[in-house]
């Protein structure tokens, strides 16, 4: 297929000459594989960030919109489960808007700590999140959430510390990702809880149209990873020579998100040239769907304790309470 095999010596010549950021590293050992791919979390740069909030608007998307009625209709229960004066660590904060339904139903929240990649953007929303909320303590903390983080230290008289990862974004891990994700926030939240959002499995039909939109925002949103590149790392990624592909592999319950290169062509990075054959895709995502019976057992393997579960009438979607139990 025209893939270079691997140069272990040429890439580590190339980084004592110019060290690559996180980014360039993980895109040229991506690029470097027989099956390409790029991490689904470099995404998110300002740009790319702004182009997910525009996909959640989207009439096609329906996981944003399901999720905020569940938060929206089920606020009390889900405020009665996390309980007075608690501390809220959002991971993966994106624009801060759908924390602002659980905040809102809380009795007295103490501290919210969004973590996120995308600093400049984290940064901006936090800012009007303290406008909007003068009580709270809002403490961003850019870092990639999904290895280990020092979190700041407990405040006295503070609840319950409470995790909140809505959007589905679980399903963006691999079936082994989003265990050791979950071991991780099981270990960070002892004694607390973890509040989580995930799609469930359905309609092919409707899960085609949410990721290829009409619009063609979720394509510019991939295409953005490119143009990323370019501006970033010196690369020289044609755009018009990818186009955007997504469908469903139901075998695998998840959605694939795909840049399929138009023609053969060659791309530079770091002084090495990557070829690609006409067809060759870069796997930019995976959006796993869960089932509420899976999602559940996953989590007491990562050493939660199952609670409520809480859906849409169509159970599109699904929020859980997953209670973290103190050490021992």
């Amino acid at each position: 297929m025209g893939n270079p095999a691997f140069n272990l010596h040429a890439f580590r010549t190339a980084q004592r000459a110019a060290p690559l950021s996180n980014f360039g590293r993980e895109l040229f050992a991506g690029l470097s594989r027989p099956a390409r791919s790029i991490p689904p979390k470099f995404f998110y740069d300002v740009a790319g960030s702004a182009l997910f909030d525009r996909i959640c608007e989207l009439p096609e998307y329906y996981p944003t919109r399901t999720e905020l009625r569940i938060l929206t209709e089920c606020a009390s229960e889900i405020a009665a489960q996390i309980g007075p004066k608690a501390e809220i660590i959002e991971f993966g904060a994106g624009s801060l808007t759908k924390v602002r339904l659980l905040l809102d139903a809380l009795d007295a929240p103490k501290r919210y700590v969004p973590i996120d990649i995308s600093g400049a953007h984290l940064e901006a929303a936090a800012e009007r999140l303290r406008d909007d909320y003068p009580r709270l303590a809002v403490q961003p903390l850019v870092a990639d959430y999904t290895m280990p983080l020092v979190l700041p230290a407990r405040g006295e008289g503070m609840g319950q510390r409470v995790g909140f990862f809505p959007g589905s974004t679980l399903g963006n891990f691999s079936p082994d990702e989003a265990l050791a994700f979950l071991q991780l926030a099981q270990r960070l939240l002892r004694g607390g809880g973890l509040l989580l959002g995930v799609d469930l499995v359905k309609d092919p039909a409707l899960l085609h149209a949410a990721y290829n939109d009409a619009q063609g925002v979720t394509a510019a949103f991939n295409l953005n990873l490119l143009r990323r590149a370019n501006a970033e790392l010196d690369t020289d990624f044609d755009l018009d020579g990818f186009t955007h592909a997504a469908f469903y592999n139901a075998p695998l319950r998840r959605i694939e998100m795909h840049l399929v290169s138009r023609r053969a062509q060659t791309v530079t990075l770091d002084g090495q040239r990557f070829s690609f054959d006409e067809g060759e895709t870069i796997h930019t995502e995976n959006s796993h769907k869960f089932t509420v019976d899976g999602l559940r057992a996953l989590a007491v393997k990562a050493g939660f304790r199952p609670a409520a579960v809480w859906t849409d009438p169509e159970r599109l979607f699904s929020v859980h309470w997953l209670q973290s139990p103190a050490a021992q």
